[in-house]
This record gives structure tokens, C-alpha cells and sequence, in this order.
């Protein structure tokens, strides 16, 4: 990637301890670079003090620069240089169906997750997904949390991340996950955005915008990896008709939609619906007026469609509703609930023919 690209990588130890202990280093290794150069910075959130230098090249020197990281809080919660006006944010999720084509296979990614080398490990050693995803939550316990002194009782946290996955899709209750975990209730709350910024998280807010009825305003949350989630919570093989496959089937269309999102450059906002006797709609689009279930059945009933049914009498805006799920043809119901195969709503999601 970028072979025509000055590197700086600040996952080597000296390269790291030179820059931090003088910025301006970068500065006098880049002087002999031509106007428009890319230079790719690695694990930026490690050096943030090099931005300051970062913004001095672009405008000087007009160097085009890739800054790329896994967290941004402590860039963030460091007052560095956030290069305003002059820097595109773009993230990076794991694989998407778009880029596998007819090689998707769901339930792999179910089961293993979206880590590019998670789920296309090598279908020979079965264990080698497992080992794989316990290595990553044990480094990023090590490396992301103790490492940057994100919070003082590991311990907790750890036992908090198992809370957290078992929560997955779920709304939020910070007093529950507290008590279990033997910390305050504002911990919780930090530790869930300690999770956001460093990009093993998501909120899906509650729509609550001119309701007919009374709704549901606690947001939604999601972990970025599925496998992660399978990992701290113990789930084992995911089969299709069990209920944690629906569970998992839910947190890919999520990763889907947001990955979409991003990738696409589009303006859509992502929440859901909920009243509170339960009946819920998990993902609503808008301003496109979209509404999307996911359902990990074979084939859907009128009790499936329940949400979507009771949320066109509570929104009429809405235009389109969609029931994701694992039949094998699309159909389309009476009063116009489009039944979608999950491969066929995602080839049309990627087209661009969704919202």
C-alpha cells in the first residue's frame, strides 16, 4: 500500500522515543521531499505532539500526509493539534460483504468476525480464529488501556468488556453493568466511551423525533467486531435458529449500514425505534426514511413484521420498510414490506440502491 510513500512507523520503539523526545526531527527527515510527496505517520495517537509539526509541513512545505491510529482519545484528551480544515477523518472498518463478493460466507463472519485475519484464517486449524481473537482482546487490554493509562483498575475493566458483550445490541443500563462489575455507575459510562474512541464501539441513538406515542430514548450499543463480542461472552459456534446467531446477525447489518455509511461519504443518520412495550425497529435511515429489521429466520411471519408495521403508524414519513433476513427469495408483503435475502439486501445496500 502507498510503495511510493515515505513511512514513519511509531510501532518502532527507537523511531517513537526519537520523535516524542524531539518533534523537529520529523521536520529535518522530511526536508528533502517535493511538494504533493505522501508521507504515511502510523499509530499517530502515539506521537500527537508531531502534529504541530505535521501542520508546519503541510502548509510550508506542501506535504500531503496519511495519519493513521486505532484511538483517538489521546490525541483528543491531549489538546494536540487536530489540523482543522486541513484533515479528512476517515475509518477504517473490518471486512464488509462488498469487498468478498460471492465469497461472503455469513456465517464465517458470524463466528469469526470481520478482523480481515480472523475470518480468513486458515480453514485447516480450527483453532486458529479463537487464538487469534483471544490474542486481540488480551493486547488490546495491554496495549490501548494499561499502555495509555486509559484507567487505573484494569481488573474492572476487563470484567466490564464481558458485561459490555453481553449487552451487545442491547440498550445501555450503566446502574446493572456497574453493580456486576463492582465499579460506579460514571465509570461505566467512561469506560463505554473509552471503547468509542478507540474504534471497538458504536452508539445507535433512539429516534425520538415527532412521536405519536411515548418512545423508548436510551441509545443502543454495538461492538465493531462480532467476534470480539463471541469472545468475551462465551457464545461458542453460532448456528443459524439460535438465538445468538440473531443476536450476531444483528451486529453485522449494524456494521454494514455504518461501514456503508462511511465508505460511501453519505449523510445518513443510523438509530432505532423502540416503544416501550418492546415492539422495536432496529435501524431507521433518515433522512431517507428507511426502515430495516433484521431477523435470523428462515421464514418470516407476521409477528416479524410487527415493528415495522407499528412504526408506519407512529411515523408516517417513512417510505420504505425492509425485513432482513435468511429466506432464500425476496418477497414483498400486502402492505408493502420488502423481504430481502441478507445477501441481496446487501449487494443493493453497496449499489447505493438501498437509501
Amino acid at each position: 500500500m502507498y510503495p511510493a510513500a515515505t513511512w514513519v512507523d511509531l510501532l518502532e520503539t527507537d523511531q517513537l522515543l526519537e520523535l516524542r523526545t524531539r518533534p523537529a526531527l520529523l521536520r529535518e527527515r522530511l526536508y528533502r521531499l517535493e511538494p504533493g510527496s505522501l508521507v504515511v505517520i502510523d499509530e499517530v495517537q502515539k506521537a500527537p505532539e508531531l502534529l504541530d509539526e505535521v501542520h508546519g509541513l503541510i502548509e510550508k512545505q506542501r506535504l500531503v500526509f496519511a495519519l493513521s491510529g486505532s484511538s483517538a482519545r489521546k490525541v483528543r484528551r491531549g489538546h494536540a493539534n487536530l489540523l482543522g480544515g486541513r484533515a479528512l477523518r476517515l475509518e477504517m472498518f473490518g471486512l464488509v460483504s462488498a469487498e468478498l463478493g460471492d465469497a461472503f460466507d455469513l456465517e464465517r463472519a458470524l463466528n469469526r468476525g470481520y478482523l480481515p485475519r480472523h475470518y480468513l484464517a486458515d480453514e485447516t486449524d480450527a483453532s486458529a480464529p479463537g487464538r487469534l481473537l483471544r490474542s486481540y482482546v488480551q493486547d488490546y487490554l495491554k496495549e490501548e488501556i494499561l499502555a495509555e493509562a486509559l484507567i487505573r483498575n484494569l481488573p474492572a475493566f476487563s470484567a466490564f468488556l464481558a458485561a459490555a458483550a453481553l449487552s451487545d445490541g442491547d440498550m445501555v443500563n450503566s446502574a446493572n453493568i456497574a453493580r456486576d462489575c463492582g465499579v460506579s455507575a460514571p465509570s461505566v459510562r467512561e469506560y463505554f466511551q473509552i471503547l468509542v474512541d478507540t474504534l471497538l464501539g458504536r452508539w445507535v441513538p433512539a429516534f425520538t423525533k415527532r412521536p405519536k406515542r411515548r418512545v423508548i430514548q436510551a441509545p443502543k450499543f454495538y461492538f465493531t467486531d462480532v467476534g470480539v463480542v463471541n469472545h468475551l461472552s462465551r457464545r461458542g459456534r453460532l448456528e443459524p435458529g439460535s438465538e445468538l446467531f440473531g443476536k450476531a446477525f444483528e451486529n453485522w447489518l449494524s456494521h454494514e449500514l455504518h461501514a456503508y455509511r462511511e465508505y460511501s461519504g453519505s449523510e445518513l443518520d443510523i438509530a432505532y425505534w423502540r416503544l416501550p412495550s418492546g415492539i422495536e425497529v432496529d435501524f431507521l435511515l433518515t433522512p431517507a426514511w428507511v426502515a430495516i429489521e433484521a431477523k435470523a429466520v428462515a421464514k418470516a411471519t407476521s409477528e416479524h413484521l410487527r415493528g415495522l408495521r407499528e412504526l408506519a403508524v407512529d411515523q408516517r414519513s417513512v417510505r420504505r420498510r425492509i425485513l432482513v433476513c435468511l429466506e432464500k427469495r425476496a418477497r414483498r408483503t400486502d402492505d408493502g414490506i420488502e423481504i430481502l435475502p441478507h445477501a441481496q439486501f446487501a449487494r443493493a445496500l453497496w449499489r447505493g440502491e438501498v437509501a
